[in-house]
């Protein structure tokens, strides 16, 4: 609809500079896979127009969709720039839900890798320092709301009526400078890697809340070397990636240095044992304990040794003890105390914790949160819909807006802009 036109320029009455930009910003989105449209029903808003005018929402910052169709009735030009008929009846709130609501996330996936194989051949992403972190997204439910009287509030097997795809998480909020609080949230958590470099949204997921941050790593790297076969030199991340697997992943897979801060969890000793000079662990009757075998641990990828109570598995110690003499509570409740001793090498010895290369580039992850920051700025956190498949959409699309500003920034040569969510438009004269 872009031969449309207007006796009376909305764009010079309203003062709405950024309009007659959009035209060239969404000349550098390929929708063209969008134009199927089911044969039975209303007759169908083309979806590309429905895109734009999400995107036009993000960018304007316009809260809600409701708000969002206001905004194209007072604003024709705006309606124009999207793709709309303004002489027709203009898209309802329920055909931008349905949008969001029936579209499979993976047409929308193809877009944004579009523009991120499009800015790789720009050479604005290059792929060598990359971080992973997360971003909860709460589900609008009024057992969020800590306003309204709810019984059960946050009890992980009452799923909330208004959202039952959302599931129990938790996120940090710091209600004053200096002080962390942890809270529960019913929804959906988003899983970003970034390209540390240019602070760019490079792969994201959207899972329900209660999947675990360290359980994404994985997938989400392998998926990312099979689509751009990156040389990475670096993986950042916070210490909640801090597990053997991923390391090994890191160092062995992807040939990378690993500058993921450590779990004090994984460096302190919980047992506080004592070893024999022949090195075998000591009791706390001060005797030495048995080896009975050793196995792999899956969930922690480790090789471990069991030791066990020498008075209950040795015939020598146990002519010499009637009782255990630290009168240990597991003698008589079990077959005595017991031990479980990594034998192989933890792969964190292989990493050069404190160097000033580990410091340097461990300070790239910070990026991550003015990523974070810029995708917020446009909603992202504050999703319009409640099912698990438009939030993702949602999500997704919030992601696409950003690679869009970028990518018609790196084309226009203003790349010093690339990261200008909000102010590039009005700022930009092609």
């Amino acid at each position: 609809m872009d031969h449309q036109s207007l006796l009376l320029s909305f764009e010079s009455l309203l003062d709405v500079n950024p309009i007659q930009n959009f035209k060239t910003l969404f000349s550098n989105l390929d929708t063209s896979h969008l134009d199927f449209h089911p044969s039975t029903g209303r007759k169908p808003f083309p979806r590309q127009s429905l895109l734009r005018a999400i995107i036009f929402k993000n960018l304007k910052g316009i809260p809600t969709l409701t708000e969002l169709v206001m905004e194209l009735k007072d604003n024709p030009s705006a309606a124009i720039r999207c793709g709309f008929n303004i002489l027709k009846p203009l898209p309802s709130v329920e055909r931008f839900s349905s949008l969001l609501k029936k579209t499979h996330n993976k047409e929308l996936q193809k877009i944004r890798l579009q523009l991120l194989h499009n800015l790789i051949h720009l050479a604005i992403i290059t792929g060598e320092y990359l971080s992973i972190d997360s971003c909860p997204i709460p589900a609008r439910v009024k057992e969020n709301n800590l306003k309204t009287n709810v019984k059960k509030r946050f009890l992980k097997t009452c799923i909330p009526k208004g959202s039952p795809d959302a599931r129990l998480g938790t996120m940090v909020i710091f209600p004053k400078p200096n002080k962390k609080q942890i809270r529960y949230f019913w929804g959906f958590r988003d899983h970003d890697v970034i390209d540390a470099k240019e602070e760019l949204p490079l792969w994201h997921v959207t899972k329900p809340a209660n999947v675990h941050e360290s359980v994404m790593f994985l997938p989400i790297f392998k998926l990312i070397q099979k689509e751009f076969h990156f040389s990475i030199k670096a993986v950042m991340g916070d210490a909640i990636y801090d597990t053997a697997s991923i390391l090994k992943y890191i160092v062995k897979d992807l040939k990378a240095k690993p500058r993921i801060s450590r779990n004090p969890r994984n460096t302190k000793n919980p047992s506080r044992l004592q070893f024999s000079k022949s090195g075998n662990p000591i009791c706390q009757a001060q005797l030495e304990m048995l080896a009975r075998g050793s196995f792999y641990d899956k969930k922690q990828d480790r090789w471990r040794r069991k030791w066990v109570c020498p008075l209950h598995h040795s015939k020598k110690y146990a002519s010499q003890f009637i009782l255990c003499p630290a009168f240990h509570p597991k003698f008589f409740s079990q077959k005595g105390c017991y031990a479980y001793i990594r034998i192989d090498q933890d792969i964190r010895s292989e990493i050069d914790y404190g160097s000033t290369s580990f410091k340097t580039e461990s300070k790239l992850r910070s990026g991550s949160e003015r990523v974070f920051s810029r995708l917020l700025n446009i909603c992202m956190q504050n999703p319009p819909v409640i099912s698990f498949n438009a939030v993702s959409n949602y999500v997704t699309i919030a992601h696409i807006t950003v690679l869009l500003v970028a990518l018609t920034a790196a084309k226009n040569d203003m790349k010093d802009k690339i990261r200008f969510i909000k102010s590039f438009l009005p700022s930009f004269n092609p």
